[in-house]
């Protein structure tokens, strides 16, 4: 059997939250790497989500990392909270993090690894000075809110742009990418360098099982 070099990342946004734990566990069976949690504070992003509970309940129901997502104004009044709660990883975005080398210092201290995201407006150069210290690079492949959303091309050239930055600075750094992700557009990403998937609709909204959604996603790979 040929080793993989990708991560799935299925985003709980999309899930049945009266079943959250068995889906959880369906997705886990189906080959899922990470979980997708996304915070929203209908400021930052106009929608509420999930808070620290949610994030516990995942880690009560799942050993595999947890890929915290916040898309709040300023995350770092927020970071202990769901490093506490058993955020694996803690992503934050450049367009509301004012000190960002700071911000990554405190995710680190507190014993997760830091993500950088960037929305699809954002010109790649504004994550070049923080690319050193990172764990993880996000890019957003729609404009944050809510899920179900169709994939902006565009940013396809992003995604290549900051796959050869990282070769530069920082070469371990996987680029992972959120946001209309399905069996037609996750191959175009794979191809410009994107190697972790977030998937919410097309695995858990799947009209068969989440398992054939993970298939028909992994299948393209």
């Amino acid at each position: 059997m040929v080793e993989k070099d990708y991560l799935l990342s299925p985003s709980i946004l999309s899930a049945d939250f009266a079943q959250l734990g068995n889906q959880i566990k369906q997705a886990e069976d189906a080959g899922a790497d990470w979980f997708h949690i996304d915070i929203m504070d209908g400021h930052f992003a106009p929608n509420l989500s999930m808070g620290p509970a949610v994030v516990e309940a995942c880690k009560r129901a799942t050993d595999l990392p947890l890929d915290v997502h916040l898309m709040l104004e300023e995350p770092e009044r927020y970071l202990d909270k769901f490093a506490a709660a058993g955020a694996s990883i803690l992503t934050v975005h450049i367009e509301s993090c004012p000190d960002m080398d700071k911000t990554q210092q405190m995710i680190h201290d507190l014993g997760c690894k830091a993500g950088i995201t960037l929305n699809p407006g954002t010109n790649a150069d504004t994550i070049q000075p923080y690319l050193k210290n990172v764990d993880l690079v996000l890019v957003m492949s729609v404009n944050p809110g809510f899920s179900g959303q169709s994939f902006i091309p565009e940013v396809l050239p992003k995604i290549g742009k900051i796959r050869k930055m990282l070769d530069d600075i920082n070469p371990d750094v996987l680029i992972e990418v959120d946001g209309g992700i399905n069996p037609e557009t996750i191959r175009p990403a794979y191809d410009q360098g994107a190697r972790v998937f977030v998937a919410a609709s097309a695995i858990f909204k799947h009209p068969q099982s989440i398992q054939v959604g993970i298939e028909s996603l992994t299948e393209k790979l």
